[in-house]
C-alpha cells in the first residue's frame, strides 16, 4: 500500500487529528508517557493521613445532621486529592462509618468487596452476613465478600463505629459497579449456628458434607488475634521493614481475606527503625495503638491512635515506632492479592513475603 503520487504528505499532527476523529489513536502518542514510567510504576495518590480528632468531629456532626441510617451509610470516605476519580488509593476506598444505639443499617448487596475493622464495638453490635450474624467487638474485622447480602445492627447502647474498607475503584475501573438492595430492611437471619457456613471453616467439619469456599461470612475476633501477635513477639528480629508482621487468612485457602484485599497486622517494638523499602501494591493503614512515624517519599507522617494514612503504589517509605519505650500496632490493609494474581507484585529491595524459611525442628536445627 502507498499514498497516491503527488499527494501532500500531511504533518503528524494533522494526521493524529484525522485518527482522532474516526476514534484512533497512533500508539506513539503514548511515548512520552512511557518515558515517564522508565523506572516503574506512578501513581497520581499522593502521602495522605487522616487524623482522629478532626474525623471524630464530623463522625458526631454527621449523627445529628443524618437522623436516621436507613439505606445510606453514615460513612465518611477519605478521598485522595491526587486521584480524579476518587479514592483513598488507586484501587481502595477507606472511611468511617458510624451506627446510633438501637439503629440498623438496611441490607443490600453489590460486587464490591468490603471490611469491617471495629473501633468501638460491644457483644451487642454485630453485621448479618448471609444470614449469618457476626458479632463486632472492638478490634475485631469482619468480612462482606463481594454479592452477599448484609445489614448492621446496632442493639448496643453504645455508637458503633468501625473502619470501612472497600474495592470501589477497582470495581468502577473494571465497569463492574452494580447496586441491589434486599427491599426490606432486614434479612433473614439462620435459626441455629449449626447451619452457619462460617462453623464450617475451622479446625473440623462435617465429614458429610461437600466442603465450603468461596465468598462467605466470617469473623476474626481481635482476642485470638492479638494472643498469635503477643506470641510472635516473643521471638527476635522479624521483618527489618515492618517489624512483627502477621496477615490475616482465609482458612478454606490459605490465602488472603478477600481476592482483591490483604489484611495484616503488625506491632513496631519499642525503638523500631524499619528499613526503607517500596511495593507496587497501594496500602491504607490504621493505627489501633501506639505512636510514631512514617515516611512516604519526601512526606513525614507523625501518626497516633485511630489516624489513617495510606502509602501509595512503588514509594520508597519507612516506619518507625514513636519514643517513650511504648510499641505501635498497625491494621493494614493492600490491594496485593489483586496485583499478585496478575503476576504484577514487586517489592524492593527485596521481596518480604515468604523470604525466609519457617524455623526447622530442633533435631534438624541442631545438625544444622
Amino acid at each position: 500500500m502507498s499514498a497516491k503520487p503527488n499527494s501532500p504528505v500531511k504533518s503528524l499532527a494533522s494526521f493524529d487529528k484525522d485518527l482522532a476523529e474516526i476514534s484512533i489513536r497512533g500508539q506513539w502518542q503514548y511515548d512520552e508517557m512511557l518515558e515517564r514510567l522508565i523506572g516503574g510504576p506512578k501513581t497520581a495518590a499522593l502521602p495522605m493521613m487522616w487524623k482522629w480528632d478532626i474525623v471524630q468531629r464530623k463522625l458526631m456532626e454527621a449523627c445529628d445532621v443524618m437522623a436516621e441510617s436507613f439505606t445510606a451509610r453514615r460513612n465518611l470516605s477519605f478521598i485522595n486529592p491526587g486521584l480524579e476519580r476518587g479514592g483513598t488509593s488507586q484501587t481502595i476506598l477507606a472511611g468511617m462509618q458510624a451506627v446510633k444505639p438501637g439503629e440498623v443499617a438496611w441490607a443490600h448487596r453489590h460486587p464490591i468487596s468490603a471490611l469491617r475493622f471495629v473501633m468501638d464495638g460491644d457483644p451487642k453490635l454485630f453485621t448479618v452476613v448471609n444470614g449469618e450474624v457476626l458479632t463486632m467487638e472492638t478490634n475485631d474485622l469482619v468480612l462482606t465478600p463481594a454479592w452477599t447480602w448484609h445489614d448492621h445492627h446496632n442493639e448496643s447502647d453504645i455508637l458503633g463505629v468501625w473502619l470501612d474498607v472497600l474495592d470501589v475503584p477497582l470495581m468502577l475501573s473494571l465497569g463492574q459497579m452494580a447496586y441491589q438492595p434486599l427491599g426490606e430492611t432486614t434479612q433473614p437471619i439462620r435459626a441455629e449456628r449449626h447451619n452457619y457456613l462460617s462453623e464450617r471453616t475451622g479446625v473440623v467439619r462435617p465429614l458429610w458434607e461437600q466442603k465450603v469456599g468461596g465468598s462467605m461470612p466470617r469473623r476474626y475476633p481481635w482476642k485470638e488475634v492479638k494472643r498469635q501477635l503477643d506470641l510472635f513477639c516473643e521471638g527476635g528480629p522479624a521483618s527489618p521493614y515492618d517489624d512483627v508482621i502477621l496477615e490475616y487468612v482465609d482458612p478454606t485457602t490459605g490465602g488472603s481475606t478477600l481476592p482483591t484485599l490483604r489484611c495484616c497486622v503488625q506491632r513496631l517494638r519499642p525503638g523500631f527503625i524499619g528499613q526503607q523499602h517500596r511495593r507496587t501494591a497501594s496500602t491504607v493503614y490504621y493505627v489501633v495503638e501506639g505512636e510514631g512515624s512514617t515516611r512516604i517519599g519526601d512526606t513525614e507522617l507523625h501518626w497516633g491512635p485511630r489516624d489513617v494514612f495510606v502509602v501509595p503504589t512503588w514509594v520508597w517509605h519507612e516506619h518507625r515506632c514513636g519514643a517513650g519505650g511504648q510499641a505501635a500496632t498497625l491494621f493494614s490493609v493492600s490491594d496485593a492479592p489483586l496485583l499478585e494474581a496478575a503476576q504484577l507484585y514487586r517489592e524492593e529491595p527485596e521481596s518480604q513475603v515468604g523470604r525466609r524459611s519457617a524455623p526447622l525442628p530442633p533435631l534438624d536445627a541442631r545438625k544444622a
